[in-house]
This record gives C-alpha cells, structure tokens and sequence, in this order.
C-alpha cells in the first residue's frame, strides 16, 4: 500500500486514486529564463521518483509538467519585470527565442538524467485563452478586482484560501518579505493578469477584455 501525506488534513493517508488503475500526475515544470541549477534538478528528480512509484505499483501514470514561459514575476509581491522577458534584454535576444532554447535545454538535461518525459507539456504561451477564460469565470464570481497595474484575486473572498499552508490571513504582516502594494486590498491577494507597461512594448503580451498584458 502507497501513503501519502494529506496536506489539507496533516495526515498520513493511503492512496486511492479517482479513476483507479489510472493516476494523473501534475508537477510545476521549469520557468525557462536561465538554464536549470543542480537544486532545480533536484525537484524534478523527486518527481521522476513519484512518477516511477507509482508505474512500479501498478498505476498507468499520465505526467502533466507545464513551462513557464511567460508569466513569472521578477517580484515576489507582483510586481516587476517578467522572468523571461527580463532576461531576454539582458542577453539582447529575442524573448521566445531564449524561452525555445532554454526549454530544448531542459528536455536534454531530463535525458542525461535519465528522467522519463512527460506525457504532456504544455507551455503557458500555448493557453493564454484558457487562462483568459478562468479569471473571467472568476471575475463572474466576484472574486476578482483591477488596480492600475492589473487584476486581481481578492482571497478575502475564499475562506479556504490558506488552508494548506496551515496560515491564517490575519497573521500576515504586510511589508515584512515583500514591498507594499497600496492598491492591493489585502496583503495576500495576487495577479491574475497584469497590464503592459505603458512606457514600451512587450515582446510577449496579448489582448484581453482588461486590455493587453499577460498572465500573473
């Protein structure tokens, strides 16, 4: 018997999968802005570990890793320049050239590790609509709001909003990690999709019913 630790509980569980003997496991792939480090590799080692387990155990495995080619803030309090972007004007290179090179970069460090590739992986760039179409879903529900900068998810809105961290909103100090977002409802509220700067162009953006700009 597999036993995995339910976080939502915080506790040991045995594992029983939805659609038995089938399994669907989903890991946060690489944000494709530099070439992954030894501590990256480490993560992904772990999840080839689970995924092996699993196939081990007798489950029919299908692997979902995403690239995160666009959409990872400089900032942790949503704020900044884009990952990619950034680092595509540091080394004064096309954007999704650098994304394309760093992630065929990925899948070949995966092969010398020899870590199974996944079944799926899905770019962020190849989904803007269906992102675009989830925070319209949630602005339908009222959880969304706009500030100058973007849209945002108001997490007073979600009373289960922390409850895997274990943290409760109200203990959370404003300023103590990250700098102040005064248009920001609450502390721990986050970008669903943010506005291109009006000062330039971005190399990747897209039109949405808020305007152009791109994934939080």
């Amino acid at each position: 018997m597999l036993k995995v630790w339910n976080t939502l509980h915080r506790r040991l569980e045995a594992f029983t999968p939805i659609h038995a003997p089938r399994v669907g496991l989903y890991t946060c792939g690489p944000t494709v802005y530099n070439p992954v480090t030894i501590g990256n590799w480490r993560a992904f080692l772990f999840d080839d570990l689970i995924r092996r387990s699993l196939t081990f155990l007798g489950y029919e495995v299908t692997h979902v890793m995403n690239i995160t080619d666009v959409g990872h803030l400089v900032g942790d309090g949503d704020e900044g320049e884009d990952k990619v972007e950034r680092a595509a004007a540091q080394r004064g290179v096309d954007a999704w050239r650098l994304a394309r090179s760093l992630e065929e970069d990925f899948r070949q460090g995966m092969k010398q590790l020899n870590i199974r590739t996944p079944e799926v992986m899905p770019r962020v760039t190849a989904h803007i609509a269906e992102q675009i179409a989830l925070v319209q879903e949630l602005e339908r529900k009222g959880y969304t709001y706009q500030t100058s900068d973007g849209v945002y998810f108001d997490t007073s809105k979600f009373p289960a909003y922390g409850s895997l961290s274990g943290q409760r909103l109200e203990e959370k100090k404003e300023g103590a990690r990250v700098d102040v977002n005064v248009e920001k409802r609450h502390p721990s509220d986050f970008a669903l999709w943010k506005y291109s700067p009006t000062h330039g162009k971005r190399q990747m953006e897209w039109d949405s019913p808020w305007g152009v700009g791109f994934p939080g």
